[in-house]
């Protein structure tokens, strides 16, 4: 007989091994800001907006100054919970409310992967990956708690979006008032406090904060009585945010999660207007550094360093293989994976993973990061799905790229703003990128918007 099979010290020697085995592992608590400009934040040199929370958070961690991610939300939320490219999952674009479409079914979602190895795991935020039958929703896919939203664009205060109510615990409707914000954060508060003490927490907080609309409680603007208009707003939401992640980390603190607890923070995509993305051009939904970029850092005390900031190139498909093998968990599956194991760049000074990252608007419109260059590729619609869309985003790009070349050559070590287009002084580089974006543009799937 073992040790544990006979003795009235069984269920706390099995609670003592299980606290054991959850302390190897870390907790993870992903931040995913909906919408912010890469240099809104204290940490990336915004001036105007006080995130006094979140800037502790980077000194206290590695700003990630090359993270990438999707120009739009549904398709980097895919990329981050697949770990694979849009050329795998169709989600080039956003998942609207009542589309018969969302993340493919087939594919395995980290929040799966997180939980086989032994996590528990909660979403508290917005989805945005379908909701139109009850086999796309959060707890369908892995999430043992969902609370929150489907969609972006809701009424902060109502909570509904085109008159009909998006708000839900358990993926059952609920109704409930109060500020979006503060309700996100209370119950990732929640969460913490409540989780089972037995294995570690993967707990994801997309806010959708600071996306349109433009509302915030009136005692969030007076302190930026200096800025106008949307500006303004956005100044308020963003302090909002900020001040929701700092009850955040502080219940994280006060229940001991805080030395043993691994934190992510990024935008999904660059800002649109009234943000500021400087020195990077371009905006939200652009292949340009501004709309792909995101304002990013990790976090955890004693194992990942403090105060760096990193410039070697990753994207969010790339946490992933990262966070399944800090959870020992497992990374064999049917379906290839596109992200790579970052850990030894953010911990030990190693080099980006990747040859190449991939950002892409359809199958053919694409751009391409090799090193400190950067291939831009306009030859087709920003998405293809139905008839009317694919008319209708072909006629769009078509005018937004007026007068730019269909192909262009950056040097984003020399020029971040890509201002300078060198395809005509590098004709062997472009040649050799552009062969690689081909090869991995490849055998791309179709839009999964129907």
């Amino acid at each position: 007989m073992g040790i544990l099979d006979d003795t009235p010290m069984r269920p706390l020697l099995l609670l003592i091994a299980a606290l054991v085995q959850a302390a190897d592992r870390p907790n993870v608590v992903f931040f995913l800001i909906d919408d912010l400009g890469y240099a809104d934040c204290g940490f990336n040199g915004g001036k105007e907006i006080r995130t006094p929370n979140i800037d502790r958070l980077a000194a206290e961690g590695t700003v990630l100054e090359h993270h990438y991610v999707q120009p739009v939300c549904s398709p980097t939320r895919a990329a981050l919970l697949t770990g694979r490219y849009a050329t795998r999952t169709g989600i080039y674009n956003v998942v609207r409310p009542g589309a018969g479409w969302g993340l493919p079914l087939g594919e395995r979602t980290l929040a799966q992967a997180m939980k086989s190895a032994g996590y528990e795991t909660a979403i508290t935020g917005k989805w945005h990956l379908g909701e139109y039958e009850r086999a796309y929703l959060p707890t369908s896919r892995g999430f043992d708690h969902q609370y929150g939203h489907y969609f972006g664009m809701i009424d902060y205060f109502t909570h509904e979006r085109d008159g009909k109510m998006d708000w839900h615990r358990g993926d059952q409707p609920l109704k409930e008032e109060g500020y979006s914000t503060h309700l996100i954060a209370k119950e990732a508060v929640k969460r913490i406090e409540a989780r089972d003490r037995t294995k570690p927490l993967f707990l994801y907080v997309p806010f959708n904060g600071v996306h349109s609309p433009m509302q915030v409680p009136d005692s969030y603007l007076k302190p930026y009585g200096s800025l106008t208009g949307s500006r303004q707003k956005l100044a308020g939401m963003l302090a909002a945010v900020d001040e929701a992640i700092g009850q955040v980390v502080g219940a994280m603190e006060k229940s001991g999660m805080g030395k043993d607890t691994l934190i992510i923070f990024s935008s999904d995509n660059g800002g649109p207007p009234p943000g500021i993305n400087a020195p990077l051009r371009g905006f939200k939904g652009s292949l340009w550094e501004g709309g792909t970029r995101a304002a990013a850092f990790v976090r955890w005390p004693g194992h990942v360093p403090a105060g760096k900031r990193l410039a070697h190139p990753m994207h969010i498909i790339d946490w992933y293989p990262t966070l399944i093998g800090l959870a020992k968990g497992s990374l064999e599956q049917k379906l290839p994976i596109d992200g790579r194991d970052v850990w030894p760049m953010l911990t030990k000074g190693a080099g980006s993973p990747h040859e190449a990252i991939l950002s892409v608007q359809s199958p053919t419109r694409a751009a391409l990061r090799m090193g400190d260059w950067k291939l831009l590729s306009l030859t087709g619609p920003a998405d293809e799905g139905d008839a009317s869309a694919k008319k209708a985003a072909k006629k769009k790009a078509k005018a937004k790229d007026a007068g730019h070349p269909a192909v262009q050559l950056f040097n984003l070590a020399q020029d971040p703003s890509e201002s300078t287009d060198l395809s005509a002084k590098e004709p062997e580089r472009l040649k050799a990128m552009s062969a690689k974006l081909a090869e991995m543009l490849k055998g791309a799937v179709p839009s999964g918007q129907k």
